[in-house]
């Protein structure tokens, strides 16, 4: 998966067309989430599509697995997974995920049904992450 930084870097040079287009690659590159994975207890609430976040490595090194029904959604999640992955948990449970996106500027690029679920997606990384840390933050 490329860095948040990397892009973002591209993303700013895009006319908004190629934004969306963007957007969509990035949650084809996602790593394959097995089926058996998209179960109740990974569904992010409050998203217009289906969309599931699992975690998967340990404290030190968090690794997170997602997925979504829909093509942009699927990208939306790809870019909050980009802001945390292979981070330590404690880190991830403090950061403030929606300034590392505030670059994307999602809530003008995209309709509001599209964006409405990524304060979910964030919190439900960010609950995963705190869990795994053992509660610190």
């Amino acid at each position: 998966m490329r860095s948040l930084q990397d892009i973002a870097e591209e993303y700013s040079f895009l006319e908004p067309d190629d934004r969306y287009r963007l957007l969509i690659e990035l949650g084809r590159e996602l790593e394959e989430m097995p089926q058996a994975l998209k179960t109740d207890a990974t569904l992010v609430r409050g998203c217009s599509a289906a969309v599931w976040v699992y975690p998967t490595g340990d404290a030190d090194r968090l690794h997170f697995l997602a997925d979504s029904n829909a093509a942009i959604t699927k990208g939306i999640v790809a870019l909050v997974i980009a802001a945390v992955q292979d981070r330590p948990a404690a880190e991830v449970a403090g950061m403030d995920v929606a300034a590392a996106l505030a670059p994307f500027d999602l809530r003008n690029q995209l309709s509001s049904n599209r964006t409405q679920g990524v304060p979910n997606m964030i919190a439900l990384v960010q609950e995963h992450a705190t869990r795994i840390a053992g509660g610190r933050r």
